[in-house]
């Protein structure tokens, strides 16, 4: 399958830059309280750039809250996001510039085609109509929504709305992608085509945050991992220097404290 090379020519390519270049994101200090519930506490978090960067942690460990102010979705109470080493809160729109996201949850325009979307997200991000038609037909192609993409997305399926969410994360050439649970809901065919698509993003020289509840997927498609539970990080580095010879999951449940087994009591259900 021809995974649409145009698409990622915009890219920087680190090799030409310093050799010592700024995290692709950097969250120092963060927090978020609800109420009397501490979502996210003093987190600090360094991405390197060019890297596949997973995170993962238990429900209500505060991954999406984390992600939801990397990307400036949420303002957080305390702490500082810096995207390139550009302040997410003080020079915004630059930095904004530099990243796609696919936020968990995603909410679309729904009386809109899968091209439409793509077309009206691309024209805000400045781009000229050529270029928004070009990349739209490499996208809708790639990700096999080229016959829906009259269709409106009311009518997508849960996973034809997640690759619709990644193509308009990606139509403006992004520095950083900020996946949040992307292959939720996905067919194995398409998982497949997206992880080709984001490691090539990655060998083009982009980074990648992606969070998800599935190891075997962070071990797979990661080089960097990081462990957030109670909302803080209790670990975070190379997946094999995280994993220190273990499993990932061995490692998450030691460290978030969860247990294996745990069904003793459910007696009832092997009567």
């Amino acid at each position: 399958m021809d995974l649409g090379d145009g698409v990622f020519d915009d890219l920087p390519r680190y090799r030409d830059q310093p050799a010592d270049p700024a995290p692709a994101l950097r969250l120092t200090g963060l927090s978020k309280r609800f109420g009397q519930t501490v979502a996210v506490d003093n987190m600090g978090l360094s991405v390197p750039p060019g890297s596949f960067f997973g995170l993962v942690g238990p429900n209500g460990a505060g991954k999406t809250t984390s992600l939801s102010m990397a990307v400036g979705l949420l303002r957080p109470d305390a702490g500082t996001v810096r995207v390139f080493g550009l302040d997410l809160w003080q020079d915004p729109v630059r930095a904004k510039a530099l990243v796609g996201v696919l936020p968990d949850g995603l909410s679309l325009p729904e009386r809109l085609t899968g091209r439409e979307l793509l077309t009206y997200t691309a024209l805000l991000r400045g781009l000229d109509r050529d270029t928004v038609a070009a990349r739209a037909d490499e996208l809708l192609g790639v990700l096999e929504l080229a016959e829906a993409e009259r269709t409106l997305v009311i009518d997508y399926s849960a996973g034809m709305r997640k690759k619709i969410g990644l193509a308009t994360a990606l139509m403006h050439a992004p520095k950083l992608l900020v996946l949040d649970e992307p292959f939720e809901a996905v067919d194995p065919v398409s998982a497949s085509t997206i992880r080709t698509i984001l490691r090539r993003f990655v060998a083009a020289g982009g980074a990648v945050v992606l969070s998800s509840h599935v190891m075997e997927l962070v071990e797979k498609l990661c080089d960097h991992v990081a462990v957030i539970t109670r909302g803080r990080v209790v670990a975070s580095g190379p997946v094999d220097a995280v994993r220190a010879g273990r499993s990932l999951e061995e490692v998450f449940v030691h460290l978030v404290g969860g247990r294996t087994g745990g069904a003793e009591g459910l007696s009832w259900l092997a009567s």
